[in-house]
């Protein structure tokens, strides 16, 4: 572990480990961060905003849990640490592209992973974050192949295979359809790496832009040096057992999860989408716990069904639209 010490914000102590100051003992190479990343394989990562949340997913069998972006950046550092402190699962937080000092600051607090997010905006808008220099293992978002060999390349070992991603998405507008069609599309790429010739490795890394090195490691193991982990548009048991079947490693639910179907209605149909009695799900547990099952089980049907019973709040994507 780190060298421990706190420091005093606003009411809050906020415990900071001292990475730095054993540089030499700093293990940040690339197999230990990935063996890190794989303790997710198989799991659910839960987008939360505070620690009832967080308790709720913790208690319904998520392996990991993200600090939803609205609420949270260094400068409230106390809010990151109230939720850490409230589970026993690893906690995941986001910076913004290219800030390596937000980075710096949630590995000195102690934060199991960082997400270098685009729903937080960009702080550089040509350069991502030398991951390399951490220890901690961080994600990244990816539409397709080369950004993915592109995210690997500079230090990522956990990939966010996404659609369309914006910080101006609205809850529920997460469209699964764009999800899987790039995981299809990465599936698709990865296949056909592994399947060249050896002498036509080359032709291949001048066509995605990547390292010999990385494109040979591609193909010796047969899936990319990531875990790969699907995100947007993931509702129900079905969707997520979909991304598991087409080859992902783990799914991450976004926040729509504690939500309402009635909120998600208002959100886009009301002059006021805040109401705070339609704020929250009338069970979120059992959706994100029938979700959990799914992952696990995402190969036995009888099971997905079982999963699929009782979800009477659902957000399925089909129950927004409005009756003209």
């Amino acid at each position: 572990m780190f060298p421990r010490r706190t420091t005093l914000m606003a009411d809050a102590i906020v415990p900071v480990f001292d990475s730095f100051a054993d540089s030499e003992s700093k293990e940040n190479s690339p197999p230990i961060k990935l063996g890190l990343a794989k303790t997710l394989q198989g799991g659910v990562i839960v987008e939360v905003t505070n620690a009832e949340q967080a308790k709720i997913a913790e208690e319904a069998g998520a392996s990991c849990i993200v600090i939803y972006p609205g609420r949270f950046r260094t400068r409230d550092l106390s809010h990151a640490c109230q939720i850490k402190q409230a589970v026993s699962i690893p906690v995941m937080a986001r910076v913004r592209i290219g800030h390596f000092v937000e980075a710096q600051i949630l590995e000195a607090v102690g934060v199991d992973y960082i997400d270098e997010s685009e729903l937080l905006g960009n702080a550089d808008n040509e350069n991502y974050i030398n991951k390399h220099n951490f220890r901690i293992p961080f994600a990244c978002g990816c539409s397709n192949f080369n950004d993915a060999l592109a995210r690997i390349t500079e230090g990522a070992v956990i990939l966010w295979i996404q659609g369309e991603v914006s910080r101006w998405n609205l809850p529920g507008f997460n469209d699964i359809a764009e999800t899987v069609r790039n995981v299809r599309s990465m599936m698709k790429e990865t296949r056909n790496l592994t399947n060249t010739n050896e002498d036509e490795v080359f032709s291949f890394t001048k066509k995605v832009m990547a390292s010999y090195d990385l494109a040979a490691e591609i193909k010796r193991m047969g899936k990319l040096p990531a875990m790969q982990i699907a995100s947007g548009g993931i509702k129900t048991p079905a969707d997520a057992a979909l991304m598991m079947q087409l080859g992902c490693d783990g799914v991450l639910v976004r926040l729509e999860i504690f939500r309402s179907e009635a909120y998600i209605s208002d959100f886009f149909y009301s002059s006021n989408p805040y109401r705070p009695d339609i704020l929250y799900s009338s069970n979120p547990y059992k959706r994100i716990r029938a979700i959990v099952q799914a992952v696990k089980h995402y190969n036995n049907p009888s099971i997905l069904a079982e999963c699929s019973y009782g979800l009477d709040d659902t957000i399925a994507e089909d129950d927004y639209s409005v009756e003209n």
